[in-house]
């Protein structure tokens, strides 16, 4: 398995489903522009699959007003996703999902990512990229763990925050909380206070 961390992402142009529309993404469209969280998930018409989509449509206006674009990837063809996109939420669908849904029908995006599995679907990565195309974190769950939405949104608040302050931030940092400055004496003063 591949560290992205600290290295540029790889950059792909794709077919994707936007808003019922086919339109070509390319992630380096965004450099100088907006934070990407780049999502992968195994297969539409699935099982987790779907729980994850709408969740990350659930809280889109909250990285929408953090200036980050979020894409999700599948091995599925743009096909499959305008389906899966076109079925209601209560038949298993996603409709109402308003960010890109980027078909790697190749797989070679997912293997750019390092996040193929051996049976051909993605496994569950995330990246967070920021304005110059480095990635800023990554995390990869197994096929049957979900994941949790508002830990990509917290990773956003401390990058803007470190970004910004120049400080770091503690384990369980979340957006009004302390964080510190990486010297000793920044970490010396946090731990007295907490």
């Amino acid at each position: 398995m591949s560290v992205l961390v600290g290295r540029q992402a790889p950059n792909f142009k794709a077919e994707a489903v936007v808003n019922g529309d086919f339109k070509e993404i390319q992630l380096s469209d965004y450099r100088g522009k907006k934070n990407v969280v780049l999502f992968f998930y195994p297969l539409d018409f699935t099982f987790v699959c779907p729980t994850e989509l709408h969740a990350f449509q659930e809280k889109l206006a909250d990285f929408n007003k953090r200036d980050v674009e979020v894409l999700a990837c599948s091995i599925d063809s743009k096909f499959s996703h305008f389906a899966w996109w076109s079925t209601p939420k209560d038949q298993g669908g996603i409709a109402g999902v308003q960010y890109a849904l980027i078909s790697d029908i190749h797989r070679t995006i997912a293997r750019d990512y390092d996040v193929l599995s051996d049976g051909g679907v993605a496994f569950r990565g995330l990246f967070l990229i920021d304005k110059s195309g480095v990635v800023r974190h990554q995390i990869v769950n197994d096929l049957p763990l979900g994941r949790n939405v508002d830990e990509a949104i917290r990773l956003v608040d401390a990058l803007a925050h470190v970004e910004k302050h120049g400080e770091v931030c503690p384990a369980n940092w979340s957006e009004g909380k302390d964080a510190m400055k990486a010297t000793k004496d920044g970490v010396s003063k946090y731990l007295a206070k907490h």
